[in-house]
Order: C-alpha cells, then structure tokens, then sequence
C-alpha cells in the first residue's frame, strides 16, 4: 500500500529541518579533526565509515519491513548502487575539509542541482523548465561567488585545489544517490527500507578502508566519539533520511537546489565556532544563493507534479 501524498507544507517543513542538520555536518567534522589532531584521507574514512555504521546501526529494525513490503527486485539494486554513491560522496567531501575551507567545501559539494538536472533529462526525460534553468544559473552564479570568497577566509586549507576538486566529485556522486534513490522508491521501497539498505552498503564499502590509509578506529580521546555519534544522528539520520523521504514527492532538483541553502549555514556556523570570516564576497553569494533557490523552486514545481503524475497513471 502506498504512502499518502504529504501536503506541501509538510514537505517544505522536512526540507528544511533537513538543511539544518545537513549544515552542521561540517562543523562537526572539523570539531572531530581537533579532537583528534588528525586528518587527511585515513582519519576522513573512520569519519565518514562510522557516521554511516551507526546510522545502519539505528535503523537496523527496518530490515523487518523489507518482508512485509511489496516492490520490485531492481528497487534492491537501485539502492545498493545509491550505497556505493553515498560512500564515495562522504570519502571525497569529508577528505576534502581537511585541504579547503568549509565555505567553499559545503558550497562545491552543494551543486549537484546542475548534476541532477542533466542527468534528470537525460535519463528520466525530464526537461527543466525556463524557470528552472534560471534558478540554476543564480544559484550557480552565487555558488561562484562563494567560492571566490573564500580566498578571503581566515582558513585557506592546505591544498585549497585538491580540496575543491575533492568536493566537486563528493556533488557528483550525491547526486546519483538522490536520483537512484528515487528510482528505488518509485519501484516500491519504503523509505525506511531503501534508507538503511543505502546506509548499510555504503558503511560495508568504507568500513575495510582506513586500514589501507594506516588508520585505526580505537585510540582517539572521547570527544573524538560524541562528534561521530552526532555526525550520525543528525544530518545522517534526520539531514539525509528527510531528502530521501521528500525526494519521492517532488523534484530531484527541487531537493538538491534545497540543500544548496546548507553552504550559507555551515558558512555562518564556522564563523562562529573556529572564527572562519566568510568575507563580504561570501555573504553575497548567500544571498544570491537563496534567490536562485526560490527561483528554481518555483519552475521545478510543474515538473515534480509530472513525475507524480505519472506514478500514479503507472499504478495498478
């Protein structure tokens, strides 16, 4: 039996308690990089392994809905594959904090809606409508700005370049999570079901990894621990778990131009906690960021009614 269709208050609302987890995430992690006096690849793996092991870990009782569940066996698969996306997703964004600045790492990793919107056309046939299009090239626009901006941070990285490219592949492959996920759900699986199979196969990927890197899960202080549990409980579990709950009901791009408002929290929160100036230049693309947001937002509204449209000409 199928979900009820939530109003769009409703959706609006998850979305956005959603982008307020998602954006502390990179506070979080850098809080853990102080706490361990560690980072790089081989501590980013335990970071981002962990945060997916306990959020499996949380919704291990879902497995038991997966036998009273009717949907087709290719749902397994298209959630299994957005497994493996959302492990290299994590591997590359988090390494990527430890080279560039969380405003310009939180901004790249947060333009997938360009991603997503391609490969929506190209696979899905959905074509992005005028207003779209131009909510995209704001947000674009303001995505440039902030990365710009970022030169003028008090934290410049060390390696600003390999961290930005590291972020932009971590965009890449969310935003093949987001559309394989829908893909699983459109063919049956429940939410909870699709999110801890996706949680679970990416957590097997990373979990052998940081061993290769010379990296070990025990030996860190306790604060090391409370971080990681945090990572997992809030924008894992109730960021990540809210955007593939929204992404059955409305747009792809929608969701993913959604979350491009994370870069202008997790910008102001690491103003506050490690003294990041954003820089005017920043706080401008905020702002142009946000605009095209609601511009998109608008123009993505048909397309999401198509789509829904169409799941329910497809039923039985």
């Amino acid at each position: 039996m199928s979900s009820p269709k939530p109003s769009n208050w409703q959706v609006v609302a998850v979305l956005g308690v959603g982008v307020v987890c998602v954006s502390t995430a990179a506070i979080l992690i850098r809080l853990a990089f102080a706490a361990a006096n560690a980072q790089g690849v081989g501590f980013s793996l335990v970071l981002a392994a962990s945060r997916l092991a306990i959020a499996a870990l949380c919704l291990a009782p879902a497995w038991g809905n997966l036998r009273k569940e009717r949907f087709q066996l290719s749902a397994l698969c298209y959630s299994a594959a957005a497994g493996v996306c959302l492990a290299l997703h994590f591997a590359c964004w988090i390494t990527s904090l430890s080279y560039t600045s969380i405003a310009a790492s939180a901004t790249l990793v947060t333009t997938n809606p360009v991603w997503v919107a391609l490969l929506s056309w190209l696979w899905f046939r959905e074509k992005p409508g005028s207003t779209t299009v131009l909510g995209i090239a704001i947000t674009l626009l303001g995505g440039m700005l902030v990365a710009i901006g970022s030169a003028e941070a008090t934290f410049a990285g060390s390696n600003p370049l390999l961290g930005n490219f590291l972020a932009l592949v971590g965009s890449w492959a969310v935003s093949l999570y987001f559309l394989l996920g829908r893909e699983a759900q459109r063919r049956g699986l429940d939410v909870g079901s699709h999110v801890v199979l996706t949680y679970t196969t990416a957590a097997g990927v990373l979990l052998p990894l940081p061993a290769l890197f010379g990296a070990s899960y025990s030996g860190y202080h306790s604060s090391v621990y409370l971080w990681i549990l945090l990572m997992a409980l809030f924008p894992q579990l109730i960021g990540h778990t809210s955007f593939n709950w929204a992404v059955r009901w409305i747009s792809p791009t929608l969701v993913t131009l959604t979350i491009l408002a994370e870069p202008v929290g997790s910008s102001i929160l690491g103003a506050i906690v490690f003294r990041e100036n954003p820089g005017s230049t920043v706080l401008l693309g905020a702002a142009v960021i946000l605009t095209g947001v609601a511009t998109a937002a608008l123009g993505a509204q048909g397309v999401g009614a198509q789509v829904l449209k169409e799941d329910e000409d497809k039923k039985p």
